[in-house]
């Protein structure tokens, strides 16, 4: 009984391979085009850019060639061949440039982008392409009903790229690198300055710098010390209702105190 259906399933598969093969031998290409329109209303669109590409050639200087063309880029889009899809729109622009769907096609280029835009922690050329390629269809199309989709997909992508940072950032700050964590915290708060984590960033700014100063040598403390009375006061100036102002306080008290302690200690030493 197993061979059956594994006889039964192999004449199965061999019969629709077969069937696309004969399709694809038919010499007659406005059936092979009805029959390609079939696939894509029906959303069979492997079988529908088989088909598509194979006529191609063949209605290339006729007035069908653009709306192939158009549904061949969408069988890749719909496949989930964004790499793919983006080149054809692209080709179809190219091709087309006076479509009246160039607008669509367009969009549809930049998206293909955004698509391909991985998670935060690898890499983001394809998100600061799709920002990119969007912003340029806004500038194109100024009047596009899509213009409000795009704008969105762009803060999107910035707050990706505001995540990547932040884990960077972070990430210095773990292997226990203070310095660097202080700077890539500071670039990370000027480059989102509309973040609503903008307190959280100016925060960590501060902690960085004091476990700088911490493990600084004893001549450099003072200095070091003050940047953070500096930070501090930077925070409770531009975040005055925070919930972590308190936190920023703490360290501020500790700085002070830490100063203090130093100082003392230099006179007893000089005296």
């Amino acid at each position: 009984m197993k061979y059956s259906w594994i006889i039964i399933a192999g004449i199965f598969l061999s019969s629709c391979g077969g069937g696309m093969n004969k399709l694809l031998k038919n010499p007659d290409p406005a059936y092979k085009l009805r029959m390609a329109e079939q696939f894509f209303a029906k959303k069979k669109y492997s079988k529908a850019q088989q088909v598509y590409e194979d006529i191609m050639p063949y209605y290339k200087t006729g007035k069908e060639f653009e709306d192939i063309y158009y549904k061949y880029a969408y069988c890749a889009y719909y496949q989930g061949d964004f790499l793919n899809a983006e080149h054809l729109f692209k080709s179809y622009l190219e091709i087309f440039p006076n479509s009246p769907k160039a607008e669509e096609v367009d969009y549809m280029r930049a998206y293909s982008f955004f698509k391909q835009s991985p998670k935060p922690e690898l890499d983001q050329t394809n998100t600061m392409k799709a920002m990119g390629m969007m912003q340029t269809f806004m500038n194109t199309h100024p009047g596009s009903a899509r213009n409000k989709e795009a704008t969105e997909i762009i803060d999107i992508c910035r707050k990706k790229l505001e995540i990547k940072d932040y884990q960077s950032a972070k990430l210095y700050y773990d292997l226990g690198q203070f310095r660097a964590a202080g700077v890539a915290f500071t670039t990370l708060l000027n480059g989102y300055p509309e973040s609503l984590r903008g307190d959280e960033y100016k925060l960590m700014v501060i902690k960085s710098y004091y476990r700088f100063a911490e493990l600084s040598v004893e001549e450099k403390k003072v200095e070091r010390f003050e940047q953070v009375i500096n930070e501090c006061n930077e925070f409770t100036d531009r975040f005055p209702d925070s919930k972590l102002k308190k936190e920023a306080e703490e360290f501020l008290n500790l700085s002070q105190t830490n100063i203090k302690t130093l100082s003392n200690e230099q006179i007893k030493t000089a005296a």
